[in-house]
């Protein structure tokens, strides 16, 4: 049977990886660069589009629990995260351009991967795999609403500006992870209050760019930085800009601004928390009130884009398989998870799936004691009636906040390793 996946992010990526190293052809379709799109800047696969962090990677973390699970279940994602990874204290950050190329050169140097460079606005013949993240074109999405009787829907994300280093005024930033993590991996931008005043007073009545057919819903883990200004004066001293953990040789201060490497090299680091809708000019304005980056060169500048999702606990099973379509998948951010290694995960979950199904074997759901397992089972049975996009936390693992974290780190690996195993 053919086996076709639609999109080469991370969730198309892992799925392709996986079930083309178990000996299937699999036919790999992508609409870069025939079409491009307003986040993706370049034509690899996996790009990573709103922050080169993976987010926290310590086991007793979910993300990082996350992480350690994929990677048991041979994740392509975290063997290109290896290779590409940058300091960045108790977060996985990495080199988005090796990352992504490392991706691209493993998908396309594998021999059982044909890719086909199309825009796909119906299912395939076959198993189709639907891996078109947040950006799916709405052919694609009307065919989902369709079949599935159900409308999609979508949030706004947004991803933040990069600065060239040697652009950076080094006489006014100190080096240092927050709360002493052992290493001196962010570059930060402290504020007195004078100095965090007019910025903030600038920032909330910065122009901002228009914004065409999109609701005004927003992820509440993305917020634009001007949105978290808005809801009041103090917002960002306790969100993005929180200067607790940062003091400097025997100083406080009342902000502050976080910069984090963005490449190997060490050339670019990403404003911390800034994703934006401002306009360029009025991000080259504002930003430039940050201490150290009066002169600041941004060789990216921040950008808003739309994020659509399904109504997963009404169109996708326990396998994310469409409930009257078994022979369709959905994976990745389309699916309704929230985060750049939950969408790849579901993509190395679905290819699990399809191994099983192909060889006829029982499906066996992933256990509930795992984050991954957890996350699907809260897609495909939460929110029935009110349904938003979730990413991995521990407050949806069974019993993770009841035991202790040890006992629920050894129990999720555990389940791993028989999932695998079975």
């Amino acid at each position: 049977m053919k086996i076709n996946i639609i999109g080469a992010g991370l969730a198309g990526s892992e799925c392709a990886n996986y079930l083309a190293n178990k000996g299937y052809e699999v036919n790999l379709y992508e609409k870069r660069p025939l079409k491009s799109s307003p986040a993706h800047h370049t034509d690899l696969f996996g790009e990573l589009v709103c922050s080169n962090s993976l987010k926290n990677k310590k086991l007793d973390n979910a993300c990082g629990l996350l992480k350690e699970e994929i990677r048991l279940l041979g994740s392509l994602v975290m063997e290109a995260s290896e290779v590409s990874k940058v300091p960045s204290g108790d977060s996985l950050a990495v080199d988005r351009t090796v990352f992504a190329s490392y991706i691209t050169n493993k998908i396309k140097s594998n021999k059982n991967i044909h890719i086909y460079y199309e825009d796909v606005t119906d299912f395939k013949d076959g198993i189709t795999v639907i891996c078109t993240g947040p950006l799916t074109e709405n052919t694609l999405l009307d065919k989902i609403n369709e079949v599935t009787n159900q409308k999609s829907y979508g949030f706004f994300d947004a991803s933040a500006p990069i600065v060239e280093k040697e652009s950076i005024n080094f006489s006014k930033v100190f080096l240092k992870s927050r709360y002493e993590q052992g290493d001196d991996t962010y570059i930060n931008c402290p504020m007195n209050k004078e100095e965090y005043l007019t910025f903030y007073n600038e920032l909330i009545n910065a122009k901002k760019a228009p914004l065409h057919d999109f609701d005004t819903n927003y992820f509440e883990g993305c917020l634009p930085i001007e949105v978290i200004a808005s809801r009041g004066v103090d917002t960002l001293r306790f969100g993005p800009l929180k200067p607790v953990g940062l003091e400097h040789n025997g100083e406080s201060y009342y902000a502050v601004v976080q910069l984090r490497q963005d490449d190997l090299i060490g050339n670019f680091y990403n404003l911390v928390g800034f994703q934006t809708n401002l306009t360029y000019p009025e991000q080259k304005r504002v930003f430039s009130l940050i201490p150290g980056l009066e002169n600041g060169k941004f060789v990216r500048y921040g950008l808003m884009h739309r994020n659509s999702y399904v109504y997963a606990p009404k169109v996708l099973d326990d396998f994310l398989r469409l409930k009257n379509n078994k022979n369709v998948f959905i994976a990745g951010q389309l699916s309704g998870v929230e985060g750049y290694i939950e969408s790849a995960a579901t993509g190395l979950l679905v290819a699990y799936y399809i191994d099983f199904l192909l060889q006829d074997k029982e499906i066996k759901q992933l256990s509930f004691y795992s984050v991954l397992g957890s996350l699907v089972r809260y897609i495909t049975h939460t929110g029935m009636n009110n349904f938003s996009p979730m990413n991995a936390n521990f407050g949806i693992v069974y019993k993770a906040n009841k035991d202790p974290k040890e006992e629920v780190i050894k129990r999720a690996l555990k389940a791993i390793e028989d999932f695998k195993n079975q």
